[in-house]
């Protein structure tokens, strides 16, 4: 599959949909925010995983701003979620959202996931969590479990509400594939760039890519047809990448479940 060849977001005439969804690390927008907006622009995401948005003075103002300059809306997360924030576009409709904040082990960054579900069309719908997972090992292992936990919980609330519901997690695992934590979640979920793969496989740092430690995983029910780094997909310019953040994003274009 070539960069041009993933998927456009669509809907499926079964009652499906095919989504483009983006998981990023921005750094609290330190960086190039021109840079980061036109990468976000360029990869037309109907949902953006932020990990790394803003947590402190006028963090509201700058979900907005970020939002605003990439065509999105904010739908939840920042500081409320210890800097996970779920963008989307118009075309998601928002069925519920909260912000969670995981437990905390003293001397350590406290975590949290942004949540949501989302509906496209009538009743396609997507449970997603936006993740930023520990740097400390044992701590990582908890919160794998947590976010499965957590998954299985909204969709559950999806299709109580409306029908089916997939499920997604993106964010920053701070650990690769072969890592006991980023090991659990692909044994329940699809790892997608491993099932799919498409464009670039490392994730960070952005200047001098060696590892990958960001992904999209997604549910058995969710078709992945591409996922991985957008480098050289048109509109997205090797020198944007490198001045946005210091991690690389990740591009995931998905099939929805039908209604039934």
């Amino acid at each position: 599959m070539t960069l041009t060849d993933l998927p456009a977001s669509a809907a499926d005439t079964d009652g499906g949909a095919v989504v483009r969804l983006l998981s990023y690390n921005i750094r609290s927008m330190r960086d190039d925010v021109g840079a980061l907006a036109r990468v976000i622009r360029a990869c037309a995401p109907d949902v953006v995983c932020v990990q790394e948005a803003p947590r402190f003075f006028r963090w509201r103002a700058h979900a907005a701003r970020l939002a605003g300059m990439s065509g999105l809306v904010h739908v939840t997360g920042g500081a409320t979620a210890n800097g996970q924030m779920i963008l989307t576009s118009l075309r998601a409709r928002v069925e519920w959202a909260e912000d969670v904040l995981l437990p905390h082990t003293p001397g350590l960054h406290r975590r949290g996931f942004a949540t949501a579900v989302l509906r496209f069309g009538d009743r396609a719908g997507l449970a997603v969590v936006s993740c930023h997972l520990s740097l400390q090992k044992d701590e990582r292992r908890r919160q794998a479990e947590m976010l499965l936990d957590r998954l299985d919980a909204l969709t559950a609330r999806g299709e109580l509400r409306g029908g089916p519901v997939g499920a997604v997690a993106a964010g920053d695992l701070n650990e690769r594939p072969d890592g006991r934590s980023f090991r659990r979640l692909a044994d329940r979920l699809q790892d997608g760039h491993a099932v799919r793969p498409w464009g670039g496989g490392h994730t960070s740092e952005a200047a001098r890519p060696h590892q990958r430690i960001d992904a999209v995983l997604a549910s058995s029910s969710v078709e992945v047809l591409g996922c991985g780094v957008p480098d050289g997909l048109p509109g997205v310019s090797r020198a944007d990448l490198v001045a946005a953040s210091d991690h690389l994003p990740v591009l995931a274009a998905l099939r929805l479940p039908p209604a039934r």
